[in-house]
């Protein structure tokens, strides 16, 4: 008998986790009192005021939530000065910018073995849940309603990731990550069109001018999971400095036939020419082959346990990303009160797959028919430049830091994709035979190149020690000439955004900020001929909030509630359903929350939740009219917590639980995914000053639950998993 995945019902005190009911639909009282549990259990970290670049592998780890920080054996020290680039280019603490700003340390996300940067993101992200597939690289993500990579720009190093087609993998290994910078909210007027839910910025590991990095990593896992990994950095004379960062991992998988590998390397050069000029040279290089698992058929909507672990996709399927990012980065401060910074950059993608993808369980049959055979590729180039100038001034009492620039670049994008000899198979449900793909041919189906300008600006007016408005315009222009299919599109945006900080005292700041930003439909390249004549979907936020620091720097959180709209999406025209007009509406709004505590020198726990209220307000499309639906992939509630204790000398545990409420699976509401909570545990032994041994499990429960997928067919999260790392700085 086919059954249901499993959900996890309450969240309770530092482990947060009681085993779930079986079934659907949840309690309700239980499911709120899930989220209410991860807001009020126990709390989040010391604060610490170590520089945010800083790997805090030393002494631990160490994860700032807007003004939070968690340090394994640090000391509480508040600093709600540390400065961002996640909400504005200004470099202000996030007591000072006006929006919802998270940054995730890298040392706090390896001591937890992520190795993966998108999962590290949604265990850790204040509301953010995954909704990743190898059809978009495994890097989709929900933030404040709104999915996809066209509502959540992706970015490395600040540079925009441009998905083409809906795919992106890079950066995808966490062993070269300095920090995360998370923006929940519109990120328009820092990033340009898209970007409505919010923006994800990978900022890897720099040079060491003083100081030394070197450091070794050795890893074995359940399912065949290995991986060697080594870091260097520091100086090269009076003048010179660099960094070296290179991994290379493999797996069987969790899943019948679904090896996988990767190879990354991350390299700078930091040159001193002048007292005041800097040259820094650095080059990216990962080469992916993921998961190719494309999800399980479902059984009267529910998920048979016993094909937990069978692919249904052919034996030589294949997914494969090569990325390649070199960037050539000046940066010159004449005096104390100007800093020009100017980055080139060149980047390529290369994608290539064949897989079957789509399964579907046949009542009564005990077949599964699959379909469609499906051969892709994709060359992606990118080169740009993007200049800043930030300049610092003081008008009688009033403070002002202003920030002018621009921002150039050029794309080129080439698709293909197969034809096939035959289009549909059969399976046994129970013991598929995966057969192999067959014979194609490759035919371009899109061919388009696309030059963008930008000019933004940024600015902060510091009337006094209370009180200050932080605001900010951008301006894009895109033309695009696409010579398969074939067309030519131009079109420009404006966005913008203003909001007030209000400090009453100095650990607390209430602030609120309205935000204008713009979307396009679809991929900008790789849009269809019948989308060239479209505009730009519009959207607008406003948001209040508040940050402060508690019980003498020991104790920290933040609030923030939020109202975002969304128009002229492509709707149907309610008379004519054979017309298309962009009338539709979407809109959401909801709170986020953060709280932390440094229970004891010893004992730190930290949560975060999210609550969202999504809907299409106008929404008809072929399959009838969606007004008032929730959007696929947008989950209601989602909650993190994770506790650290130093129990005894060179000692520390760690657990943590990540939930997600149901989902619907498309538009149209028409069947939901189980919500889920995911239990992660650890626990790591130093028997010297350099040397550790993490044990890391991941979903200690077992627990069968899916994190994507339609109607027919989920894609399942992995089952129980267990690696072993040790940890050599010398």
């Amino acid at each position: 008998m086919p059954e249901l995945i499993s959900q996890s019902t309450a969240l309770s005190g530092v482990s947060g986790l009681v085993p779930s009911i079986p079934r659907l639909p949840a309690r309700p009282r239980r499911r709120r009192a899930l989220v209410v549990a991860a807001l009020l259990a126990g709390t989040a970290a010391p604060l610490s005021a170590q520089d945010a670049t800083r790997s805090s592998e030393d002494n631990g780890e160490t994860l700032l939530l807007d003004t939070i920080t968690i340090e394994g054996q640090g000391a509480a020290d508040l600093d709600l000065h540390q400065g961002s680039t996640a909400g504005s280019r200004l470099g202000l603490s996030s007591f000072e910018t006006p929006a919802s700003v998270q940054v995730i340390d890298g040392g706090a996300i390896r001591s937890r073995g992520e190795r993966d940067v998108t999962r590290a993101i949604v265990n850790t992200g204040i509301g953010v849940s995954f909704g990743g597939s190898p059809g978009n690289g495994g890097t989709s993500v929900s933030m404040r309603g709104f999915n996809g990579h066209g509502s959540v720009t992706r970015l490395y190093d600040g540079t925009r990731l441009y998905p083409a087609s809906g795919t992106i993998t890079f950066p995808f290994d966490t062993w070269s990550v300095d920090r995360i910078e998370v923006l929940n909210g519109p990120a328009g007027v820092l990033y340009g069109e898209g970007g409505v839910g919010g923006a994800i910025n990978v900022i890897p590991k720099k040079p060491l001018t003083e100081g030394r990095r070197d450091e070794l990593r050795a890893t074995i896992g359940t399912h065949g999971q290995r991986g060697l990994a080594y870091g260097s950095a520091g100086p090269l004379g009076d003048r010179l400095a660099y960094s070296f960062d290179a991994n290379i991992t493999g797996s069987d998988g969790w899943m019948d036939r679904d090896n996988m590998s990767s190879r990354s390397l991350s390299a700078a050069l930091r040159w001193q020419a002048t007292e005041t000029l800097a040259l820094t040279l650095s080059h990216d290089f990962g080469d992916n082959r993921p998961s190719r698992y494309f999800g399980t058929p479902l059984v009267d909507g529910q998920v048979d346990r016993r094909v937990r672990y069978r692919n249904y996709n052919v034996e030589d399927s294949l997914v494969r990303y090569k990325d390649r990012f070199t960037q050539l980065k000046a940066e010159w401060t004449p005096n104390d009160s100007v800093t020009l910074t100017s980055s080139t950059y060149h980047l390529t993608s290369n994608r290539d797959w064949r897989n079957v993808e789509s399964y579907t369980y046949g009542p009564g049959t005990g077949v599964v028919t699959r379909q469609p055979r499906l051969a892709l590729a994709h060359d992606v180039e990118e080169t740009g430049n993007r200049t800043d100038i930030t300049i610092e001034s003081t008008f009688g009492n009033i403070e002002n830091t202003a920030t002018f620039g621009f921002d150039v670049n050029r794309m080129k994008y080439v698709r293909l994709r197969h034809t096939p000899a035959t289009d549909e198979t059969t399976v046994d449900f129970l013991n598929p035979r995966p057969g192999v793909f067959g014979p194609y041919t490759m035919n371009i189906i899109n061919d388009s190149k696309m030059n963008q300008y930008s000019l933004f600006m940024d600015d902060r007016i510091k009337f006094n020690d209370q009180w200050a408005l932080v605001g900010g315009l951008r301006y894009d222009n895109v033309d695009i000439k696409s010579r398969e299919p074939a067309y030519t599109k131009k079109f420009s945006s404006t966005s913008w955004r203003i909001g007030a900080v209000w400090n009453p005292v100095p650990d607390v700041a209430v602030y609120a900020q309205y935000s204008r930003a713009t979307e396009p439909i679809g991929s900008a390249l790789s849009l269809s001929e019948s989308q060239a004549d479209l505009k730009l979907t519009r959207a607008r936020q406003q948001e209040i909030g508040v940050k402060f620091g508690f019980l003498e720097g020991r104790g920290d959180a933040t609030l923030a509630a939020y109202r975002i709209v969304k128009t002229d999406l492509l709707a149907r025209d309610p008379d004519d359903p054979d017309v298309t007009h962009q009338i539709g509406r979407q809109s959401a709004k909801g709170i986020e929350a953060a709280i932390g505590l440094e229970v004891s020198p010893t004992f730190r726990v930290n949560a975060n939740a999210a609550f969202v209220s999504s809907r299409f307000d106008d929404y008809v499309q072929p399959g009838g009219d969606y007004s008032g639906n929730r959007a696929a992939n947008v989950p209601h509630r989602v909650a993190n917590i994770w506790g650290s204790w130093d129990f005894a000398a060179n000692w520390t545990a760690r657990a943590g639980a990540h939930y997600v409420s149901e989902a619907f699976t498309s538009d149209a509401n028409t069947s939901r995914r189980p919500s889920y909570t995911v239990v992660n545990a650890g626990l790591q032994w130093r028997p010297q000053d350099n040397i550790s041994v993490d044990l890391n499990i991941e979903n200690v429960a077992n627990r069968l639950y899916a994190t994507s997928g339609r109607d027919t067919q989920w894609l399942l999260g992995p089952p129980r998993m267990a690696t072993l790392d040790v940890n050599i700085r010398f």
